[in-house]
C-alpha cells in the first residue's frame, strides 16, 4: 500500500477515540509485508538492507524495534545473525512468529518504543528503529524513542532510523489526489505555509529533514549518512513495476548513485538516518 493511499484511506476519516487503538486497528487491516515486495517496494527495502550491511560484521547482535511482520529481522536472522525483535502489535506478532523457520535465531516480544527498560544499556552492536517514528506525535516521545534506541546499543554501535517525509506525501496524497479543500477544511494544512497538522490519533507522522536533525541533536551520536531509502519511486511506482529486468537494474544503479544527494532526498517518501553512538 502506498503512503498517498493511507492518507485517503485513514487520514481524512474519524479515527478511535482510544490512544493506540487507531494504529492496532490499522495493522490489524492491511497486509504490511506486501509494501516491501513490488519493484517500487523493494526500493526501500534494498536501499535500507545495504547501509545495514555496510557496517554489520558476523557475531554482531542486532535488535529491532518496531519490527512488524519481520520482514527485517528474519532477513538478516536467516543470515544466521542474532536478532531480538520488539514489536506494539499483537497480530504483527502471530504473522512474526508463523515465519519464524526453525533455524532462525530470533525471538519477538511485545513492547513500545519509548519504553525499552526490559532491555539493558550497551546491549546490541545494530539497533533498528524502522517504524516507530512514523507513529510517535509528541515530541517527547520521539526524543524518548531515539534515547532509549541509543541506550541500548553499544558504545561505537550503530542506530538505524527511519522516517516518513512530509512534501513527497502532500504532494501525493493532497495534490495529486484532489485532496486539498478537504485537508484545508479538516485544518491539515496551512496554506499561507504549507505546514502540515495531522492529528494525535492519525497514523503517520511526517517529517522535514531540519526536524530530523534538530531531534537528534542532543543525541551522543555521529551522524554517517542520512540517506533518501526509496527516493523518487512512489511518484513513478506505476512505470517501475513495469520496468524489464535490465531498466529496474539501471534504475536501482541510478537510485544508489543519488540516494545520499541531499538536493534530492526531500523527494523521497522515506529517509534512513544512520549513526554511530559515541
Amino acid at each position: 500500500m502506498k503512503l498517498f493511499d493511507f492518507f485517503k484511506r485513514k487520514i481524512f476519516k474519524k479515527q478511535p477515540a482510544k490512544t493506540g487503538d487507531h494504529l492496532v486497528d490499522f495493522y490489524n487491516r492491511i497486509d504490511e509485508d506486501s509494501r516491501l515486495l513490488s519493484k517500487h517496494g523493494r526500493i526501500e527495502f534494498l536501499t535500507t538492507v545495504k547501509y545495514i550491511e555496510k557496517y554489520l560484521k558476523d557475531g554482531m547482535k542486532i535488535i529491532e524495534i518496531g519490527a512488524a511482520t519481520g520482514r527485517y529481522s528474519h532477513y538478516f536472522a536467516q543470515k544466521g545473525f542474532e536478532v531480538n525483535a520488539v514489536e506494539l502489535v499483537e497480530h504483527n506478532i502471530e504473522i512474526f512468529k508463523a515465519k519464524t523457520k526453525p533455524f532462525e535465531k530470533v525471538t519477538i516480544n511485545q513492547g513500545n518504543a519509548v519504553d525499552l527498560s526490559s532491555y539493558p544499556d550497551n546491549s546490541y552492536d545494530i539497533t533498528l528503529l524502522l517504524g516507530p517514528m512514523y507513529h510517535l506525535y509528541e515530541v517527547e516521545e520521539q526524543k524518548k524513542a531515539l534515547s532509549e534506541a541509543m541506550r541500548i546499543t553499544k558504545s561505537g554501535g550503530f542506530v538505524f532510523v527511519a522516517y516518513c517525509m512530509v512534501d513527497p506525501s502532500v504532494l501525493t496524497g493532497i495534490f495529486k489526489k484532489n485532496k486539498v479543500q478537504q485537508c484545508i477544511d479538516d485544518g491539515l494544512i496551512k496554506t499561507e505555509t504549507f505546514e502540515t497538522y495531522f492529528p494525535p490519533h492519525g497514523i503517520f507522522k511526517l517529517y522535514i529533514k531540519d526536524e530530523i536533525f534538530e531531534l537528534t541533536q542532543e543525541l551522543k551520536a555521529e551522524r554517517l549518512h542520512f540517506v533518501a531509502t526509496d527516493g523518487y519511486a512512489l511518484h513513478i511506482s506505476e512505470a517501475i513495476d513495469k520496468m524489464d529486468k535490465e531498466t529496474y537494474e539501471l534504475y536501482l544503479k541510478y537510485h544508489f548513485k543519488t540516494c545520499e544527494r541531499q538536493d534530492l532526498i526531500g523527494l523521497s517518501h522515506h529517509t534512513l538516518d544512520v549513526l554511530r553512538k559515541e
